[in-house]
Order: structure tokens, then sequence, then C-alpha cells
């Protein structure tokens, strides 16, 4: 199974033809022993990854602190996104967006939001993650999230800062309690959609981009009005997708055993996925507030 996260679907925990990936999810009373021994668990030569065949209540391998666990990645997690929150403040206090600086605030919030993606690129196509290179990637998407946030709280909508967050906050809590209870599936067919609807949300966002720099004016309209809404809605919930994908990844890292290193990567998709959803929430509330 495949995530979504452009960062889970190019290495690390969706490596394929016996590599590194999570093919399949663990199963009731131990993974299953194949022909392949990479088909199930592809950690299957970590020496600290669980053996083939224990069994549910039976005697476990003592825990090793090579291997990845949820406290690993919720630390790694926190790390990069304090790093986020804390330069995208400093960027908010330090780059006010006035009149006087307003193109320069402008400028550097699009030279870091290049530099973010030039590093997430990176990191990407990467055998191994890199911790300073992804702690560097949230540096400067923070800088550009502040630079933003902070346009749009003083222009658009003074207070939908801190709406947007909270409601990144809401999603995010909603999809993992709804994970935990099974109340969200991730199954192949489940993957296939959400790729399918986020390959056509992202070429129609591509399009309007085109028809609104080289036309003039609002493009096809997807970035205000009705359809803005029911696009931003769209979004959120591909993120929300996304958010159930990259849980599903992280769950099946922990059982199979995967290095420890592997955090960092789950930090960085999970940062990427939750950057997302606070963008397109708070353009969606910016568009509700500026219809009101």
């Amino acid at each position: 199974m495949r995530s979504s996260n452009p960062v889970f679907s190019r290495r690390g925990f969706s490596r394929d033809n016996g590599h590194a990936g999570f093919n399949a999810a663990p199963q009731a009373g131990g993974p299953a022993v194949g022909t392949n021994p990479y088909a199930t668990n592809p950690y299957a030569t970590n020496p600290y990854a669980p053996q083939q065949g224990t069994q549910p209540g039976g005697p476990q391998a003592p825990a090793r602190p090579d291997v990845m666990t949820i406290d690993d990645v919720v630390s790694r997690t926190g790390m990069t996104l304090g790093t986020v929150v804390l330069t995208a403040v400093l960027s908010w206090v330090l780059l006010p967006v006035d009149p006087a600086n307003l193109g320069k605030s402008y400028g550097i919030a699009i030279g870091a939001a290049l530099v973010a993606m030039v590093l997430s690129l990176i990191q990407s196509f990467k055998r191994k993650p890199t911790p300073a290179l992804i702690l560097a990637y949230a540096a400067f998407e923070g800088v550009f999230l502040g630079v933003i946030s902070s346009a749009v709280s003083t222009y658009l909508s003074p207070g939908v800062v801190v709406q947007a967050v909270m409601g990144t906050m809401a999603v995010f809590a909603g999809v993992l309690f709804a994970y935990k209870m099974r109340w969200i599936r991730v199954t192949r067919r489940f993957y296939g959609f959400v790729m399918a609807a986020a390959m056509g949300f992202v070429l129609l966002m591509v399009a309007n981009l085109l028809f609104s720099v080289f036309g003039g004016g609002d493009g096809l309209g997807f970035r205000s009005g009705g359809l803005g809404i029911i696009f931003g809605i769209v979004g959120i919930i591909l993120g929300a997708c996304f958010l159930a994908l990259d849980f599903k990844q992280v769950e099946d890292g922990v059982a199979y055993g995967a290095p420890r290193e592997e955090s960092w990567l789950a930090a960085f998709g999970l940062t990427l996925t939750l950057v997302w959803i606070y963008l397109e929430m708070l353009r969606l509330l910016s568009i509700l507030q500026g219809n009101d």
C-alpha cells in the first residue's frame, strides 16, 4: 500500500520490488510467510524487526533502540512542526506586511516557498532521511506561511489565521480518532480513489493558475466565490484522506520494525500534509468571510 503523500510514495515507506515498503498490513498471528520474505515484511532482514510467526500473547523480543516507535514519530513531528510554527511567528513579527514593505515581504515569501519546494524534492529523492534537510525545509516553509498568513489576516480576513489553525487541528484530531476507531479503513481501493481525486484536483488548480496568469482575473474561478468554496472543501477532504494514508504507513512501519531513522520521514510527510490542510483551510475561511 502506498501513501498519497509524495514523501512516502517516493521512498522509505513504499519502496517496491523487495526493497523497502509496506505492501500489506500485519496479520493476526504475525506476518504471513510466503516464498518472498519481503512480500509482507520489507524489513525482514532488519535484526530488530518482529520475527516471522510471532503469536499474540506469546514471548516478545525486547524493545530495541534502533526500531521506529510511535514516540519517535511524535517527537520528530513535534520538532518539525515546531520549527514551522517558530519561523512562521518570527516572519510575521519581523516581516510585517504593510504598504511600505508589501513587495519585499511577498518577494521573501515566494523565495522561501521555492527554497522549501526544492528542499522537499531533494529529500523525497534521497535514499535516507536527513534531519537537517527536513528541519531546513520546515524553516523555509514557516517563513512562507508566516508572511502569507500575515497578509491574509491584514488585508482580507482579520482573525482568520487562528480559525485556520484550529480547523487544521480539528481535522487532524478527527481523522486520527476515526482511524483509530477503524471508521476509516485504508485499502487499495481507498488509495486509488484518493490518488485519482488528488490528480484531478491538482490539474484543475494548475489550469486555473495558468488562466489567471495569462488571462488575468481569477482564471477559471476556482479560488473565489461558490466554486472556490467547493474546491476549498474538496481540498480539505483530500488532506484528511492523505492523513489517513499517512497514519496507515506509520502504523505499518512500527508493526514491521522499520529503522528508527524512518521516523524523520514520517514527520516530514505528516508536516507536508498538515501544511496542505492549513493552506486550504485558510483559503476557504477567507472566501467565506469575504462573502459575509
